[in-house]
C-alpha cells in the first residue's frame, strides 16, 4: 500500500543547487529517494528550477548528494 508523501524530509542546498531526500514505501517496506535541482532567473527575471546541471555546478551538485546520501544511509529510519 502507498502512502502519500507530504513532501521532503530533509533538503541539502550549496548556492542554487539542492538536494532533497524523499521518504518512499512499497510491499517491501521504506526506501530513499533523491532529488537534485538548480534554481536560476531567466531572461524577464522570473525565477525558474531545472534538473540539468552546468559543469560550474557539478561541484555544489556532489556536495549536496554527498550529504543527501549521508543522510539517507545514516537516517534512523533507514536502519527499519
Amino acid at each position: 500500500m502507498m502512502e502519500k508523501n507530504a513532501g521532503p524530509i530533509q533538503k541539502f542546498k550549496a548556492g542554487g543547487i539542492s538536494a532533497k531526500v524523499w521518504k518512499n514505501q512499497n510491499d517491501k517496506g521504506d526506501y530513499f529517494t533523491v532529488s537534485l535541482e538548480r534554481v536560476y532567473k531567466d531572461q524577464k527575471g522570473d525565477w525558474k528550477t531545472t534538473s540539468t546541471m552546468r559543469v560550474n555546478d557539478l561541484p555544489r551538485a556532489s556536495v549536496v548528494l554527498e550529504e543527501a546520501f549521508k543522510f539517507a544511509v545514516m537516517a534512523p529510519e533507514a536502519k527499519a
